[in-house]
């Protein structure tokens, strides 16, 4: 396959692959769900960062001597319902911190299936995206947690996947500590993590 070096060659009307994905040469981040095309917003603002920053330290810290692995964008996460070939996988996504506890599904290019648990985080312009598109994308292929952190209005809505389904536990706010429901003992002081 020939490599594609500026955003602006790709036909963004057609359907593509992982395997296309690995020829993208450009600077531009996107994303690939169901085998299109998403680009990804310019650099995240400060509180965005912020917020990534803190949880992906207390994460990190608490995770020091796991099984479990936390990883923080770019990292891709590539969604399957069937083949793993790079042919056939049309979703690539980068999470902004992702957990695996399963180190089989790590490989050099990052993780191929599903991670424990993801959290995104939303910044303006990316809420529907992150509300609605990656709900379903995630429940759909087994990630059995999803938390959406908003730093706005300092907050975190987390939902546990349950008969295939996602239960919305609880918004938590600053004063609140989240403990999620699949890493055992993980428990955040949003203090900590909404300065």
């Amino acid at each position: 396959m020939k490599a594609v070096t500026k955003f602006s060659q790709l036909d963004i009307t057609k359907k593509y692959t992982y395997a296309d994905y690995l020829t993208w040469q450009f600077k531009d981040r996107v994303e690939l769900i169901k085998g299109w095309i998403h680009k990804m917003s310019p650099a995240p603002n400060v509180k965005h960062q912020t917020t990534s920053w803190n949880l992906t330290l207390l994460i990190g810290n608490y995770l020091t001597n796991s099984k479990c692995k936390a990883f923080a964008a770019p990292f891709d996460v590539r969604l399957y319902k069937v083949n793993t070939a790079n042919v056939k996988i049309e979703t690539v996504v980068q999470p902004d911190i992702c957990i695996v506890c399963n180190i089989n599904k790590l490989d050099d290019k990052g993780c191929l299936g599903a991670p424990d648990l993801i959290i995104e985080i939303v910044s303006p312009g990316n809420s529907k995206k992150d509300l609605k598109t990656k709900f379903d994308l995630y429940q759909n292929n087994g990630v059995l947690e999803y938390w959406v952190a908003n730093p706005l209005e300092k907050s975190v809505q987390q939902f546990y996947l349950e008969n295939n389904k996602y239960k919305y536990i609880k918004t938590f706010f600053t004063g609140d500590q989240l403990e999620s429901k699949i890493i055992k003992g993980l428990i955040i002081n949003l203090n900590k993590v909404f300065l």
